[in-house]
């Protein structure tokens, strides 16, 4: 979750069965007006999914392309290797959870440019 201001205030990686749950109990705490969304896989089921919520918020369809190799960069920014790992190259690091959480963010600042026109 990323306010206006861009600043980070919530990220985890949700399970699929958890994912609505989550949306409301977020909703309880947080003023969502808008849910930006990938647009290649699976959205159109997401979409659907979203739009069901009670009062849904607005889901905002983003360009997805190489948010993955992105989140993959991000998350070595966001928690630098230790130890001997800061002496093994990026390429060959393992990334030791679900970087979902990364994409969503790369997302919305993806919207927020876009809303902004820098992008």
């Amino acid at each position: 979750m990323v306010g206006l201001d861009r600043s980070l205030h919530y990220h985890q990686v949700v399970p699929v069965e958890a994912v609505t749950e989550t949306i409301q109990t977020l909703r309880d705490t947080y003023p969502v007006s808008n849910i930006v969304l990938g647009d290649q896989t699976h959205a159109k089921q997401w979409l659907q999914t979203l739009e069901q919520l009670p009062n849904a918020p607005r889901v905002i369809l983003i360009d997805e392309r190489y948010s993955s190799l992105e989140a993959r960069d991000r998350y070595w920014q966001m928690y630098p290797p230790t130890g001997l790992g800061k002496l093994m190259p990026q390429s060959l690091r393992s990334i030791p959870r679900p970087i979902d959480d990364i994409v969503a963010i790369l997302l919305i600042e993806r919207y927020l440019k876009k809303l902004s026109g820098e992008g």
